[in-house]
């Protein structure tokens, strides 16, 4: 294309936009949001994966209607306008055309139905723990449990820009992960200490809220290795925003490691968590205020 053709520098501009998007998952990291994401992160569970289905046969859905909808506009206006149609008709009932428009959109209801029953189902019935977690939201971090294991109890805080190691992302990195092995069913109970949370993980498709006084819970099983992150997703105060989650999902073998370190590592935790010592890190202190 010759430079001087007008639409020369769109087009260059469009084909870097599309070699930038379709190049993207080449170098994002699995587990966290990049720039100029389209669409869910990367599902790792069964639950995440059925929920990019579910949108995607929605999109479909919600597209051919809203074509049809314009098209029909688009042939009514220009139909039935008053140039091309100087005698307006009189009809003012059409039984078959009622009856379409009310039979054709409850079937387009019970389609939408039955993937989304099928995917509320999945989501609610809780398969045999492998391991069980409790996740408890603060003003603002999270204190996590492990009562399947002598009650291993930390606190993950977000990590500071300045300590930001390579690799860790801006404002999702935390002091502790939580630990999971890999194809393994985990339960997580969820609660708040103080005002409402939310315990979210995209790749995970997990979203629940966490109430003080009440113990929520839900599950998923992660299919790959790898630290994925997620946020607090409900306004709970002025540092809402830096409340982070990262999950580090590991082998077997890695995760019975990590075990013993983290039961001397954490071994005075409990009492540290319920209680401000002078063991507390200069941002836990921060945080609790």
């Amino acid at each position: 294309m010759p430079n001087g053709f007008p639409g020369a520098r769109v087009c260059a501009l469009f084909t870097a936009i599309a070699s930038f998007l379709f190049s993207a998952p080449a170098w994002a990291e699995l587990g966290q949001p990049r720039p100029w994401q389209l669409g869910f992160q990367e599902p790792v569970t069964p639950i995440a994966r059925q929920i990019g289905q579910f949108h995607d046969f929605l999109l479909i859905i919600i597209t051919v209607t809203s074509i049809f909808v314009l098209a029909l506009m688009v042939y009514v206006g220009l139909r039935f306008n008053a140039k091309s149609n100087p005698k307006p008709s009189k009809t003012t009932h059409n039984t078959t055309l009622e009856v379409l428009w009310t039979v054709v959109p409850i079937i387009i209801l019970v389609i939408i139905a039955v993937p989304s029953f099928r995917l509320l189902f999945a989501q609610y019935d809780f398969p045999k723990a492998d391991l069980t977690i409790k996740a408890i939201g603060n003003q603002w971090y999270w204190t996590y449990e492990y009562p399947d294991h002598d009650a291993l109890t930390f606190d993950a805080v977000i990590v500071e820009d300045a300590d930001l190691k390579p690799g860790q992302p801006r404002l999702l990195a935390t002091d502790n992960e939580v630990v999971v092995p890999v194809n393994k069913n985990v339960h997580v109970l969820i609660t708040a200490s103080d005002v409402l949370h939310n315990w979210t993980v995209p790749a995970f498709g997990v979203k629940v809220d966490a109430v003080p006084g009440r113990l929520l819970r839900t599950w998923f099983r992660a299919e790959k290795t790898g630290t994925f992150y997620g946020q607090c997703s409900e306004l709970c105060g002025a540092k809402h925003a830096f409340m982070p989650i990262a999950v580090r999902v590991v082998t077997d073998e890695q995760f019975a490691s990590w075990l013993q370190k983290a039961k001397k590592e954490f071994a005075a935790a409990p009492s540290e968590t319920l209680q401000e010592t002078p063991a507390e890190t200069p941002r836990l202190a921060e945080l609790k205020r």
